[in-house]
């Protein structure tokens, strides 16, 4: 059988996602990106940089419930100048077997906490005994409007041998963010605490469409 097997519970697309979300925006160097961005072989040598993206995610509504998200997308490839998510962790079995089976998307299931104290944000991935990463983010400023019609996200995965054309829209409002402290486990996720971003902002609230892959 080609492709991932289907889940014991099925929510095939569209989903309709809501929540909150922070989103780290990076211009990888392409020699980094193919040392530590977790790409395979055929990723490695259609990588055509672009910007890449952190993203860190609570859904508070989804068609599988609740779940948080860690995400790596290190830039866009050839031939179709597509994204692809290399890495991601997501703390709901549901949303990683229902991921890998509608989009091709290689979720890992693991614990993720997500604190909140004012303006800032603690966030953890993993279990103290194999930590993914760690961060505390604060936010503030007056909210703008944000957008897929500015950020646009087109996803190309590849999984078990199918591949899945994805284009997600989004909207919602932001702020601007700031990383106070981060720690990432280099084993299990690209370290990108050398490497200054772009930009940081918070977006909240947000929704999130995911449409049938082509």
């Amino acid at each position: 059988m080609i492709g991932p097997r289907i889940p014991a519970n099925l929510f095939p697309p569209p989903w309709k996602l809501k929540g909150e979300g922070i989103i780290i925006v990076f211009r990888f160097h392409k020699k980094w990106v193919e040392e530590n961005g977790l790409l395979n072989e055929n990723q490695k040598s259609n990588y055509n940089g672009g910007l890449g993206y952190v993203m860190l995610v609570n859904y508070r509504d989804s068609p599988v419930g609740p779940y948080k998200e860690l995400l790596f997308i290190p830039g866009k490839f050839k031939p179709n100048n597509f994204q692809s998510i290399t890495k991601i962790f997501v703390d709901s079995d549901a949303s990683t077997e229902n991921g890998r089976f509608n989009w091709g998307i290689p979720k890992e299931t693991v614990p993720i906490f997500w604190q909140k104290n004012g303006k800032e944000e603690t966030i953890g991935v993993g279990t103290e005994e194999e930590p993914v990463l760690f961060c505390k983010i604060t936010s503030g400023g007056l909210p703008f409007p944000a957008s897929t019609k500015l950020l646009p996200i087109n996803l190309f995965q590849e999984l078990e041998g199918k591949e899945f054309y994805t284009r997600p829209s989004g909207h919602g409002w932001a702020k601007i963010a700031k990383i106070e402290s981060l720690k990432i486990n280099k084993d299990h996720f690209p370290d990108i605490g050398q490497i200054k971003p772009l930009f940081c902002f918070k977006i909240n609230p947000f929704t999130m469409e995911f449409p049938l892959p082509e």
